[in-house]
């Protein structure tokens, strides 16, 4: 079995958490609190920075030159594909400054950082994978399920589950299980354990934005 495979079967849990989650289910039918969804893409934009420099930095440490050109393309479409989302948004919504890190939002993107500075470069490309990867499969999940007359979110939704994006998060998981193929067992373990982490903080980033997390 894949390293991947055997992974993502250790967090259905957290993934079925995820897509019964009222900013999903609500995010799906259109009828989230457009308050809440300004949260979520403010912090959403902050992440987003983060993101993209962890993702330079494992560009920097992988010892495959054809992945460090991925990540670097990679952060490339984290700073500024996903940020033209945000942009289109932003000015919708009349935003003109960043807000602060919510709680939430600054442990995830410390937990990265810290990880693909000090972890095991497979371990720290493990950590940044459930970004791509649950993603993909909510946004999949949604576009399957959802009412799409005159959903005000349509255009988050369509960037998560579009066939460019899937091409990205597929290589994503292929480098990850590349990756695990040259490692201990041990070592993947490692691996698990912080795909397993990074999965429990994007349920948390969702929660945090429906609770308008404040510190």
């Amino acid at each position: 079995m894949k390293w991947s495979d055997h992974t993502w079967n250790k967090t259905s849990e957290i993934y079925n958490r995820i897509l019964n989650m009222p900013f999903i289910t609500q995010l799906s039918a259109g009828t989230l609190d457009i308050e809440k969804f300004k949260f979520y893409m403010e912090q959403d934009a902050n992440y987003l920075e983060y993101f993209g420099r962890t993702l330079s930095l494992i560009a920097a440490r992988v010892h495959d030159i054809g992945d460090v050109l991925h990540f670097i393309r990679f952060a490339e479409g984290a700073i500024v594909v996903e940020n033209e989302l945000h942009k289109s948004y932003f000015e919708e919504f009349g935003i003109e400054e960043k807000s602060p890190l919510s709680p939430t939002c600054h442990h995830y993107i410390h937990f990265m950082q810290s990880t693909a500075a000090h972890a095991q470069v497979e371990t720290a490309m493990a950590a940044v994978l459930p970004c791509f990867w649950i993603y993909k499969k909510v946004g999949d999940f949604i576009l399957e399920s959802q009412d799409k007359i005159n959903n005000p979110y349509q255009n988050w939704i369509n960037t998560y589950a579009g066939d460019e994006f899937g091409l990205l998060v597929q290589k994503a998981i292929d480098i990850c299980d590349k990756a695990a193929e040259q490692c201990t067992l041990a070592q993947q373990e490692k691996m698990t354990e912080a795909f397993i982490t990074a999965s429990r903080l994007e349920w948390a980033f969702w929660n945090s934005a429906w609770e308008q997390e404040k510190w």
